[in-house]
C-alpha cells in the first residue's frame, strides 16, 4: 500500500526507530492508516525510508507489542486500529465537558410537514422507485409516469387541465425559475413582488436579469404598479409569499390582458396553492392565459425537499427553449425523485396525503391564530398554506422578538429579509408545518410572551 509520509529526523536525540514507531501509530490514530491495511516489509520500508532494517524492525516490534499490528504468518504485518488508547504523550488534552444545546423549535415558513405523512406509503414508494433498470439515456422532459401523475395532480387539486405533452418536470419551484431566466433576453426587466420570494430574486439576477420590485397589499400584486418594458413577471398568486394575501380575480384578469397585449410572460409560482383551508381557490393564471403563463409546481411543500422535484406547464414556445437550454448545458431533472413521486401518486397515496395535510396544518393554524391573538396582536393572510404574517410596528420590534424567541428556544422568522430593496414592513412569517405537534405546543406559548412583552 501507499504510506503517508513518515518523516524521521537524523539529527534529533530520539531513536530512528522510535521516531518510525511514533508516525506510524499516529498515522492509525487519525485514520490515515485503517484497520486491515497491510504495511510494507521491514526491508521493503527500510529501503524507502533510506534506514536499516534493524530500524524498521524495531519500530514494528513496538507496535506489534502495544497492540496497534498484528503480524500474519506467511501474510505479512497488518493494522488492526488503535487498542484503548494512544500513549498518553499523543492524547490531545480534554475538552471540557459541555452540555450539548438543544436545537431551536423552527417555527420559519418553507418547511415541510412530515408529520403526516405515512410512512408506509414512503417506503412502498420507495420500494416500487427501485424496480426500474438502471437509466442510459438523458431526459430533459421527465418520466412520462411522473408527468402522468402531474397531470392528474392538477386537474384534481388545482382544476388546470394539461396533457402531459406539457408537462416538464424541474428540481422544484427555485430551479425552474433559474431555468426560465436563461431563457429571458439578456438584460430584460422582469417584476417581483416586494416583500417576496427572495431565492427567485436571486435566481433572477444571477441569470443578468433586472428585477424590479412591485409592491403588493391584501389583494397581492398591484398590477396597476406593473412599470412598462418588461420581459416577465414572477409571482405567487394563490398565496402571496411572504404575505399571505390572495391575488383578486379582477387583478388577475388585468395581468393576464396586460401580459398579451405587452408581451411579457407571467411565471406563476403555485408552491401551496394545494393548501387552502377555507373556499375553494380561485382559477390559477395558467387556465386564465395558457398562452402566456408558464405554471410552476413542486412537491417540496407536499410531501419533503428529499425528493427535489417539481413541474413547469409553459406554453409551447417557451418549453421547447427550456428543453433547448438543458439538451446544451447538460441540465435535466434528476429521476430518482420522479419515480418516488409517480410511485406514490400512482394509487391514491398522495391524494390521501393531502387531505390528512390539509386536517392537521387547519387545526396547527387555528392554534397559532388563537395564540397570536391572546398575546393582543394581529394575523394576516389566507386561511390557505403553512404560515401567517403577525404584523410589527418596525423593524427594531421585530428583531427584538426574534431574539427573545431565540433566547428561549424557538427559531422565527422576520419579514425585513422578505425585501429585495429595503424593508417596507415589519412583522413575523410564522410558519407552523415543520415542527412535530409537541414541538408546536411547547414553542407558542413562547411566541406569545415574546409577542405580549413589545
Amino acid at each position: 500500500m501507499d504510506l503517508p509520509p513518515l518523516p524521521l529526523d537524523r539529527t534529533a536525540g530520539r531513536p530512528l526507530a522510535a521516531q518510525l514507531a511514533d508516525a506510524l501509530r499516529a498515522a492509525t490514530a487519525d485514520g490515515t492508516l485503517r484497520a486491515g491495511d497491510r504495511l510494507p516489509s521491514t526491508r521493503a520500508l527500510a529501503a524507502t525510508l533510506g534506514v536499516s532494517r534493524t530500524v524498521t524492525a524495531a519500530a514494528y516490534d513496538q507496535l506489534l507489542a502495544e497492540g496497534w499490528v498484528q503480524g500474519r504468518r506467511g501474510s505479512g504485518t497488518y493494522v488492526v486500529g488503535a487498542p484503548a488508547g494512544p500513549p498518553a504523550r499523543l492524547r490531545a488534552p480534554a475538552a471540557p465537558a459541555t452540555r450539548p444545546e438543544p436545537p431551536l423549535v423552527n417555527l420559519t415558513a418553507g418547511t415541510p410537514c412530515t408529520a403526516v405523512l405515512d410512512r408506509a406509503a414512503w417506503r412502498r414508494a420507495w420500494r416500487a422507485a427501485a424496480d426500474p433498470a438502471p437509466d442510459v439515456a438523458p431526459d430533459g422532459v421527465g418520466l412520462a409516469e411522473f408527468r402522468a401523475v402531474v397531470v392528474e395532480h392538477l386537474l384534481r387539486h388545482r382544476g388546470l387541465p394539461a396533457d402531459p405533452g406539457d408537462v416538464l418536470a424541474t428540481g422544484g419551484s427555485t430551479a425552474a425559475v433559474g431555468e426560465l431566466a436563461r431563457t429571458l433576453p439578456p438584460g430584460g426587466r422582469v417584476a417581483v413582488e416586494e416583500p417576496g420570494y427572495q431565492r427567485a430574486v436571486v435566481a433572477l439576477r444571477d441569470a443578468g436579469l433586472e428585477v424590479v420590485s412591485v409592491p403588493v397589499d391584501g389583494a397581492g400584486l398591484v398590477v396597476d404598479a406593473l412599470p412598462p418594458g418588461l420581459a416577465a413577471v414572477y409571482c405567487t398568486p394563490a398565496h402571496q409569499f411572504p404575505t399571505g394575501s390572495r391575488l383578486g380575480a379582477a387583478r388577475r384578469v388585468a395581468l393576464v390582458e396586460r401580459a398579451r397585449a405587452e408581451g411579457f410572460l407571467v411565471v406563476e409560482d403555485d408552491y401551496d396553492g394545494e393548501l387552502r383551508y377555507d373556499v375553494a381557490p380561485l382559477p390559477l393564471l395558467a387556465a386564465l392565459g395558457p398562452d402566456v403563463v408558464v405554471h410552476l409546481g413542486t412537491g417540496s411543500k407536499l410531501l419533503t425537499q428529499t425528493l427535489g422535484v417539481g413541474w413547469m406547464v409553459a406554453p409551447p414556445a417557451v418549453r421547447d427553449a427550456v428543453l433547448a437550454a438543458r439538451e446544451r448545458s447538460g441540465t435535466r431533472p434528476a429521476r430518482a425523485g420522479q419515480r418516488v413521486f409517480a410511485a406514490f401518486g400512482a394509487h391514491g397515496d398522495l391524494a390521501r396525503h393531502l387531505r390528512r395535510l390539509r386536517r392537521e396544518l387547519a387545526r396547527r393554524r387555528a392554534a397559532v391564530v388563537e395564540a397570536v391573538r391572546a398575546a393582543g396582536h394581529a394575523v394576516e393572510g389566507d386561511a390557505a398554506g403553512a404560515h401567517v404574517v403577525v404584523p410589527l410596528p418596525d423593524t427594531a420590534t421585530e428583531e427584538a422578538v426574534v431574539a427573545a424567541a431565540a433566547a428561549r428556544g424557538v427559531r422565527l422568522d422576520g419579514l425585513a429579509r422578505h425585501h429585495a430593496g429595503p424593508p417596507q414592513r415589519a412583522g413575523l412569517v410564522l410558519g407552523y408545518a415543520g415542527p412535530g405537534p409537541d414541538e408546536l405546543d411547547r414553542a407558542l406559548p413562547v411566541v406569545a410572551e415574546a409577542l405580549r412583552t413589545r
